[in-house]
């Protein structure tokens, strides 16, 4: 019927998200990549201008968990605010994806190595690690 076609048609459109073109630009060499991804409708000289300065200082941004050592953990850490009158609840370990487990695995992997990480116990409460991911699909 044409009222159904017409709803579907409406409700593709308000699904697809909006997605901006952007440009990937490589500040650094072929074999050391440091890629950033930059509107690519800007103007040309706005362009060149921003390229230029993200060359400039090109080491000041972290590329990697390897660039950040040595962080005082007294501004970094993550602490968990827990109220003495709300006892936590431990959540039953859900199973992710085989793909899924191997992606957190790697991560939780790099950010360990780099020393982003370490082993604390919480031994009232366990959360489960809920896996976000970002627009480019990673």
């Amino acid at each position: 019927p044409e009222g159904l076609a017409r709803l579907l048609e409406q409700e593709e459109k308000e699904i697809q998200l909006h997605q901006e073109h952007v440009e990937v630009i490589n500040l650094g060499t072929d074999e050391d990549k440091k890629e950033i991804k930059i509107r690519a409708s800007l103007q040309e000289d706005v362009k060149r201008s921003l390229v230029s300065l993200l060359q400039e200082y090109v080491d000041v941004f972290a590329w990697s968990y390897q660039d950040i050592p040595g962080l005082d953990t007294d501004i970094v850490v993550h602490r968990l605010p827990l109220r003495p009158e709300c006892p936590p609840v431990k959540q039953k370990l859900r199973r992710t994806r085989p793909d899924m487990a191997f992606k957190i695995r790697e991560e939780v992997r790099k950010q360990f190595d780099a020393g982003f990480l370490a082993v604390a116990k919480y031994p009232q409460w366990v959360a489960n690690i809920v896996p976000v991911p970002k627009k480019d699909g990673k």
